[in-house]
Formats: structure tokens, sequence, C-alpha cells
């Protein structure tokens, strides 16, 4: 009797080993997805980059500078926007921030070449024109680098800060 006790008592256990290397084996298989990196393509941030792309296009179409330029302060909102997802993903670059740069300086020329216009009580002012224009391609260059910090593959497995 104790021979049938000892033999059950070693496959019982061998039992117990293997079921317990199945759970260990199934842990780690699962275990392993890094379900805590972001989005890839971060969808949030693709979503402001196309309102920000359609109101830039949209709000300039065949309108006066005066008008345009009313319109681009409105585009500010969406870049604050932008720039709080880039934060919160850690995808600053260089690139982004002369892109950032640039829409900065290029508002202060055109506010006060709107001033200068408003002054002179001339909508078409071809400075304030200049000013628009050049603060609508501003506003393109960050888009394209806002696009390129999107679509960067995150380093590593997507966790670590940049």
């Amino acid at each position: 009797m104790t021979v049938c006790t000892t033999r059950s008592g070693r496959a019982g256990r061998g039992t117990v080993r293997a079921v317990a290397c199945v759970a260990v084996l199934m842990t780690v298989a699962t275990g392993c997805r890094n379900d805590t990196a972001p989005a890839w393509g971060y969808p949030e941030l693709g979503a402001t980059l196309g309102s920000l792309t359609r109101t830039l296009e949209e709000g300039c179409a065949g309108a006066a500078p005066v008008h345009c330029a009313a319109h681009l302060d409105r585009l500010d909102a969406l870049a604050e926007r932008a720039f709080a997802e880039v934060l919160d993903h850690r995808l600053l670059d260089d690139a982004y921030v002369r892109a950032r740069t640039g829409v900065h300086r290029a508002r202060e020329l055109r506010l006060a070449a709107s001033a200068r216009a408003l002054s002179l009580r001339d909508p078409h002012h071809p400075p304030l024109a200049r000013a628009v224009a050049a603060e609508r391609l501003a506003y393109r260059h960050l888009l394209t680098a806002l696009e390129r910090v999107r679509t960067a593959p995150p380093p590593g497995d997507g966790t670590r800060p940049v």
C-alpha cells in the first residue's frame, strides 16, 4: 500500500509541476506585451493636426489680408493643443521647436503690420499681406514638423522618456 501512495504522490507532484510550468509560460507569453505604450501614430495628435490643417487652408481662401490676419489669431488655440499633446507624449524635438519659434516670430511681425494697416485704414496694405503670407508659411512648417514628430517611431518600446 505504501508503494501505491508513493507512486501516485510522485505522479501528483509531476502534474503540479507541469501545470505550474504551463502557468508560468502563459504569464510570460501574455505579460510581455507593452500595454502602457501610447497608441502608435498618436491618434489625438493626428486629429489635432488635421483640424489645424483644415483651419489653415479654409480660413484665408480669397480673403483680404486683414480678415486673414483675424483668422490666423484663431489658429493659436489649435497650435497650443498640439503643443500640449506633443509634451504629453514626450515627442519634442529640435525641428518642432524651431517651427514653433518661427510661428511666434511671424505672428509678431504680422501684429506689427496689422497695427500699421489699421492706422492707415488700408485692408490691402502690402506689408500686411507679406506678413500674413509669412505666418501661413510658418504654420505650414509647423504642420510638417508635427507630422514628422507624430509618425516617428517611439524610442525603444515607447514607454521610456525621450
